[in-house]
Formats: C-alpha cells, sequence, structure tokens
C-alpha cells in the first residue's frame, strides 16, 4: 500500500514537472551530460540529471528546497549536451516557478532578487540595463561595497553603459509583460 502511494505521488510530480516545461523525463539515461555541461555543477548541492533522478522518485520536497534550481543561470548548455534532448534549463525553470507557486522558502533568495531586478529592467527599457540591474540588486541586499572593484573595472572597459538603451517600440514589451500576467 505505501509503496503505491509513493509510486502515484512521484507520477503526479513528474506529471507536473512535464507539463510546466514541456520535456519528458523519461528520456533521460543518466549519462551525467548535463552535469559535466554546466559551468555551475561545482556549486550545486545536487547535479543536474541527480534532480531529474529525485523528481522521478517523487522527491519533491527536497528538490523544491535544493540550491540547484536556484544557481541554474538558464544558460542551455545541460539542454544542448544532452543527447536525448531534455531540456533540463527548462526543467529547472518548471521547479523554480513551482516552489515560487507553492511558497516554498527559496535557498538561495539573492537569485532571485536578482532575476526580479533583470526582469524589471526589461520591462522598463525592453532590454536590460545591467549598471541599474547590479545598482538596484546591491541596494536591496545592503551590499554595497563587496564586488565595487569588479564594477569599476567593468564600467572603465565599457561593459556597463551609464545610460539605458531601450527598443523601439516598448508597448510591445509590456504587451507580452502583460500577457505574462493575466496567464499566470
Amino acid at each position: 500500500m505505501k509503496s503505491t502511494i509513493i509510486t502515484e505521488r512521484a507520477h503526479d510530480f513528474v506529471e507536473e514537472v512535464e507539463n510546466i516545461s514541456h520535456s519528458d523525463l523519461n528520456r533521460c539515461w543518466h549519462c551525467f551530460c548535463c552535469s559535466g555541461g554546466c559551468p555551475f555543477s561545482k556549486d550545486m548541492d545536487i547535479l543536474p540529471n541527480g534532480v531529474i533522478r529525485m523528481i522521478q522518485f517523487g522527491l519533491k520536497e527536497e528538490v523544491l528546497n535544493c540550491s540547484t534550481i536556484w544557481l541554474c543561470v538558464g544558460c542551455n548548455t545541460c539542454s544542448m549536451e544532452c543527447p536525448n534532448a531534455v531540456d533540463m534549463a527548462a526543467i529547472m525553470d518548471a521547479l523554480r516557478q513551482m516552489a515560487i507557486k507553492e511558497k516554498v522558502p527559496i535557498a538561495e533568495p539573492g537569485i532571485l532578487s536578482f532575476h526580479n531586478q533583470v526582469i524589471n529592467s526589461i520591462s522598463r527599457y525592453g532590454r536590460t540595463h545591467k549598471l541599474e540591474i547590479m545598482m538596484r540588486y546591491k541596494i536591496s541586499g545592503k551590499d554595497f561595497f563587496s564586488d565595487i572593484d569588479l564594477g569599476l573595472k567593468m564600467l572603465s572597459k565599457r561593459k556597463l553603459d551609464l545610460m539605458p538603451s531601450k527598443v523601439k517600440n516598448k508597448k510591445e514589451i509590456q504587451a507580452l509583460f502583460k500577457l505574462a500576467g493575466e496567464l499566470s
């Protein structure tokens, strides 16, 4: 009886992740290509292929509470490395969405704060304004000087624009944000 409950819970979790990510978790061979290709795997508490395995076992609470889903930057290296076209980046995004929706304490709150600053910048300008994103992020975390040397170096090499560049038709971008808000 107990294994049936666990199996049903695992199936429901797999189905939920697959529906959000549009990726078939059963295609994963656990070959470690995603984990081996990930530039941030050394900082993760669970390797990407391990996250898939935990989903398959129905370990929803453990997966939604791990740091890995927040450390993933969505670079898609893992998805490109997968020989079976499992979209690991989409799976990580689905897990972040689920964690937020279910109000799970965020393992890496600074990353969510940074992400929100990026989204706000895109909403305002139609693209990112890196200097403003970094300044707002640093102010929100009251961490004013930890990276100042890097910021000054980037400014001197013209890697950070003082003024934001804007898209020509901001209304189209804002319409996308409005549509996304209606869909969520």
